[in-house]
């Protein structure tokens, strides 16, 4: 059973924050039940546990001086790796205690407007959305929702596709993709590709209420996922025309509750920011779908065994998503 603070996690790269979130301010982000405090300095992006090593005071309520993090109870400095550069009731003497060192993460990084962070050196890879970064695209970020809900839990759900129809009634479900076609499926590492081809009712083709085109239509669907919830989702759609990707990034926060990063990259919109806001609006109606019914789950850990639930062909890459897990937890837990 995989939980959101299953050691082999820590081994993982996770989200953390927007990069909008983080400035020379410091702010405390708690990640598998630790906090972290994350900064700008001068010489980059930096974080640190949230604790200084002198007395535990949360370095969170310190400040940037200069090019280090001061603690804000007795002023030690510490710079981007984590060491001591200052101990003001010291002054006069270089020396300092050899645990002196504010704990830095295993990996940091900035990408895609989101920060991630691998408490110890990753294993696992940081998802690539190219469209992300794409000046062809729009791109509409969904508020951060914070719910109490499993990062495994969430990865199922992201990756299944037989729920639509009966989930999503209301938004992207039909009864016509109620069969799922078969996928393709390419490990790696820690993650996988994934390719699926559906119909779905496509209610934002403005040729639907003309006659011009029918409101069921296809649509092929490229999932990419690294362990263990960065997912993103590419759909082409083949009468309309036009793209439409959608990333997603669980950050397991403790035992019982997760964040939840999702933005949308649109190049069939024209420019139209009215369109964009309807599409960001949509999305988030077809998040908290999926929320109302994960957040009921008494048990939110995910079962690993493959003998513990029952499954069909329909499950093939979420069975595949059970298999990445268990892996990483015989290999880092």
């Amino acid at each position: 059973m995989l939980s959101n603070v299953d050691p082999a996690l820590r081994s993982c790269w996770h989200p953390v924050a927007r990069s909008s979130e983080v400035g020379a301010d410091p702010v405390k982000v708690t990640l598998l039940g630790e906090d972290w405090a994350l900064v700008r300095l001068p010489s980059g992006l930096a974080a640190f546990v949230d604790r200084c090593p002198h007395r535990f005071a949360p370095l969170t309520a310190g400040w940037v001086d200069g090019d280090v993090l001061r603690c804000g109870y007795h002023g030690w400095c510490f710079d981007q790796a984590g060491a001591c550069t200052e101990i003001p009731s010291m002054a006069g003497t270089d020396a300092r205690p050899a645990r002196a060192a504010a704990r830095i993460p295993g990996g940091l990084a900035e990408r895609h407007g989101m920060i991630f962070l691998a408490p110890e050196p990753p294993v696992t890879e940081l998802l690539d959305v190219p469209e992300a970064d794409d000046p062809s695209f729009m791109h509409g970020e969904l508020d951060v929702i914070t719910a109490r809900v499993g990062v495994g839990l969430l990865a199922d759900n992201f990756l299944d596709m037989s729920h639509f129809p009966f989930l999503h009634s209301a938004t992207i479900g039909t009864e016509e993709a109620a069969v799922v076609e078969d996928v393709e499926i390419e490990r790696r590492g820690y993650g996988m590709t994934v390719h699926s081809r559906h119909p779905f009712p496509n209610h934002e083709d403005q040729a639907v209420a003309t006659g011009e085109r029918p409101l069921i239509q296809h649509r092929s669907l490229v999932y990419e996922f690294r362990a263990p919830c960065s997912v993103s989702l590419r759909i082409d759609y083949e009468e309309a025309g036009g793209t439409n990707v959608v990333d997603f990034y669980v950050q397991p926060v403790d035992t019982d509750t997760c964040r939840i990063y999702s933005t949308i990259h649109r190049n069939d919109l024209d420019g139209d920011e009215g369109r964009l806001a309807e599409a960001v609006s949509f999305e988030r109606k077809v998040v908290d779908e999926d929320l109302r019914l994960q957040e009921r789950y008494v048990d939110r850990r995910l079962p690993l065994d493959l003998t513990a639930e029952v499954h069909v062909k329909a499950d093939r890459m979420t069975v595949e998503l059970r298999r990445i897990l268990a892996e990483l937890v015989a290999q880092e837990g």
